[in-house]
């Protein structure tokens, strides 16, 4: 299924995709997509139900109409670093033997075509396109990759924003260049698990004014999804509705020579996920 929410900011309602691509009203049925909707195994049988049987749903106009994040009320949003060998090289980097952590806050999170802040006092804020995973059972100490992927929810595409300066330059932890407002557009769509034969063979693509910038595939991953998924689940406890993003291919803008092409306002960046949908973003001065 393609579980979307549309509508202004903070007024989504569910909908979904059907498989002739009409928009189709969810909220008839859930009140939400979120944890508990991903958690709760009878409220999905509902949705598969009605996905099955589009004609129940009423249709919607996408014309004029928001897509807004597809996951609502986000518990956590954890971050893997130099997750591509790829992207691992283009910066200088060292292969991690462990998988490298940072958080982003859920207030980060942004719709697909929402417009990008670039902070005030930035000089590289850059880009980078990921694939999401999000959790749908609560993951506590799991024992293999194969668990993993079946704590696995669904997916999505993101655009993790990054000021550079922030993150490297200015002391302390990643953080503070991956945090700021509208740094973590999500969407279209939370394509669910079942849709997704392999996330080991998703090609991912990012254009900046119309010129490809990054061309990877998740097959270059580090660290694969089902072991991310193992691995955080001995540092911390996975709940339904969080998200994981996991890492970007080269192509970053701080991975090019000098002067490197980092984002400025009026800057139009487009990004996909093969499968999970297309995002496009017009940045402007916060």
């Amino acid at each position: 299924m393609k579980l979307l929410r549309v509508g202004t900011a903070g007024a989504e309602r569910p909908a979904l995709l059907d498989r002739d691509g009409t928009l189709r009203d969810l909220s008839g049925i859930v009140p939400d997509i979120d944890g508990d909707l991903l958690a709760d195994a009878s409220a999905l049988a509902r949705v598969r139900t009605a996905a099955d049987t589009p004609a129940v749903l009423p249709a919607l106009d996408p014309a004029g109409l928001r897509i807004g994040p597809p996951l609502g009320r986000i518990g956590k949003i954890v971050c893997i670093g130099l997750n591509y060998h790829d992207h691992a090289a283009e910066t200088g980097a060292a292969i991690p033997a462990e998988p490298i952590l940072f958080f982003k806050a859920p207030d980060t999170v942004v719709g697909p075509e929402d417009t990008v802040l670039v902070p005030r006092g930035s000089r590289k804020t850059d880009w980078e396109v990921e694939l999401a995973v999000v959790i749908g059972r609560t993951a506590r100490y799991l024992g293999s990759a194969e668990e993993g992927l079946a704590h696995v929810a669904g997916y999505a595409t993101a655009h993790d924003v990054s000021e550079r300066e922030f993150q490297i330059e200015r002391g302390g932890t990643w953080d503070k260049g991956k945090n700021c407002e509208t740094f973590n557009p999500l969407g279209p769509w939370l394509v669910t698990a079942d849709e997704v034969e392999d996330p080991q063979a998703l090609p991912l693509r990012l254009w900046v004014n119309g010129e490809l910038k990054q061309d990877g595939t998740t097959a270059d991953q580090i660290f694969p999804v089902g072991e991310v998924v193992r691995y955080l689940s001995h540092f911390m406890t996975l709940y339904p509705g969080d998200v994981i993003n996991t890492g970007t291919p080269a192509g970053v803008a701080m991975g090019q020579p000098e002067p490197k092409p980092y984002l400025k306002a009026g800057d139009v960046v487009e990004l996909e996920v093969e499968g999970l949908g297309r995002q496009r973003q017009e940045l402007k001065r916060a």
